[in-house]
């Protein structure tokens, strides 16, 4: 399953998130969640910006989305950084639990 799909398939669990999420995959680009309306979307427009971006690499963020990597653990091992309020990145890790 590659990073789209992934994420197309985390949309639904993510409708009352309420903002627009970043992932920063470095050099595999960005990814942005519109999760403002009922039905979250994904793009890659980065003229977005983001109330929460979330710095990761593209493995970690398949692990993540998929239940394999723990949030807290890979937050204060730093495979995961946040930029922006915590509250959301919060509220995305409650929602793809």
């Amino acid at each position: 399953m590659d990073i789209e799909d992934t994420l197309e398939a985390s949309l639904p669990k993510l409708a009352g998130l309420g903002a627009v999420v970043c992932f920063d995959l470095g050099g595999d680009g960005q990814w942005l969640i519109d999760a403002r309306s009922r039905q979250p979307s994904l793009s890659r427009d980065e003229d977005c910006d983001p109330v929460c971006t979330i710095k990761i690499s593209a493995d970690n963020l398949v692990k993540l989305m998929t239940g394999k990597m723990d949030p807290m653990l890979g937050y204060t091992l730093g495979k995961i950084k946040v930029k922006g309020s915590m509250g959301v990145a919060m509220k995305l890790v409650a929602a793809i639990d």
